[in-house]
């Protein structure tokens, strides 16, 4: 769904790029809040994984294909301010590496693909996840029908910006129609990829997934002890020592109380338990990205997405504009001089993730690191 330029007029997009500069500053604010010393570095892998499941083209009718949008994914893996910026990222190397999404377009899609899917899907998961049983399945099928939802809204997001801006006499109501009929398609694939993947980490690291936090974790149980309240007749017998007088040494009264106070301290006050790494997890998700991009994406679909399906059919695309970047060595996701097809589309997705990973990273961690100096500040 990555608009390119012309599509839409330039006050329009002037002032979505306003709405995408703000939700990305107040984005960033938002992420102090939710990133901390193990997710920051993991922030920065979900958008290399969302750039690279986007090259994933799945059809989803006769000559039409979807991507992944990753707007609910990374809302629900790493929290919703860190989502958009996961996925502002990942639109920004796409538009600035591979000519893919128009640069005087940028505050359309950041808007659209990141804002809106991600505000969308939020909000669903969380209505689901606080009406429903507290379990991991819970989380895993709110995330399915979070996802599925988010794609249409966005194609109803776009289809109100193209009524605003656009920049083709083309009715709106057929590209309502258009847009929202093959984009809840689309939305099925989203759901499915999304699912799995958070269902994945869940199953392995519950504690590392945003939107899981409060419905995975058990309370805390007390086992039994002799000195437990819920166990009476042993309580009494644990206390009728004390209540005894000491016949061997006048020490015995005060051994049996240190016992008990120990006793008791080891009971009301289990060790805690240490942070486990995520290096494993972010080890995997690198790997399946880079799989991901450097050899499955050879096997996607050659059809146009959703948009640019309708956009051909409708006239959308009738004012299209050279992309600024269209001379990249990377334009088109495949690098310039290499006549190898399967080589050169594979050598652009691994340097693709490099990059979004490098970037991605770099700007969560600075972002972590900013709200430890405020605390250490007030501190």
């Amino acid at each position: 769904m990555h608009v390119p330029d012309g599509f839409i007029d330039a006050p329009v997009s002037a002032v979505t790029g306003v709405v995408a500069a703000g939700a990305v500053a107040v984005s960033l604010r938002g992420a102090r809040r939710e990133l901390d010393e193990r997710t920051a570095p993991l922030a920065g892998l979900v958008a290399a994984f969302i750039f690279a499941v986007q090259m994933l083209n799945f059809p989803v009718a006769a000559g039409t294909s979807g991507h992944l949008l990753g707007g609910a994914l990374a809302a629900i893996l790493v929290g919703p301010y860190t989502g958009v910026l996961c996925v502002s990222v990942v639109l920004l190397m796409q538009g600035v590496l591979f000519a893919d999404g128009g640069l005087t377009a940028l505050g359309v899609n950041i808007t659209d693909m990141a804002l809106v899917t991600t505000v969308v899907a939020y909000a669903i998961f969380r209505t689901i996840v606080k009406l429903a049983p507290r379990r991991r399945r819970t989380v895993t099928v709110a995330s399915f029908v979070a996802a599925l939802v988010s794609v249409p809204a966005a194609a109803v997001a776009f289809t109100a910006i193209y009524a605003l801006g656009g920049t083709a006499d083309v009715a709106i109501g057929k590209v309502f129609a258009a847009m929202v009929g093959v984009h809840v398609l689309i939305g099925i694939g989203e759901a499915a990829i999304t699912a799995l993947t958070v269902g994945a980490v869940v199953a392995v690291r519950p504690d590392l997934v945003y939107g899981a936090r409060g419905v995975t974790a058990r309370p805390l149980e007390i086992r039994d002890s002799p000195l437990a309240p819920a166990a009476p007749g042993a309580v009494a017998r644990a206390e009728a020592p004390a209540a005894e007088p000491a016949t061997a040494t006048s020490e015995a009264p005060e051994t049996s109380a240190t016992s008990a106070t120990s006793a008791t301290s080891a009971t009301r006050e289990p060790a805690a338990v240490p942070r486990r790494s995520a290096r494993r997890v972010w080890l995997a998700g690198l790997a399946a990205a880079l799989l991901c991009a450097g050899v499955v994406s050879f096997y996607a679909s050659a059809s146009p997405d959703g948009l640019e399906k309708v956009a051909h059919d409708k006239g959308i695309d009738a004012k299209e504009e050279d992309h600024a970047t269209k001379d990249s060595p990377l334009a088109d996701y495949g690098v310039k001089d290499i006549s190898d097809a399967r080589l050169s589309g594979g050598l652009a997705g691994v340097i693709g993730v490099g990059a979004t990973l490098a970037v991605g990273s770099g700007v969560f961690i600075v972002v972590r690191r900013r709200r430890a100096t405020a605390e250490s500040g007030r501190g």
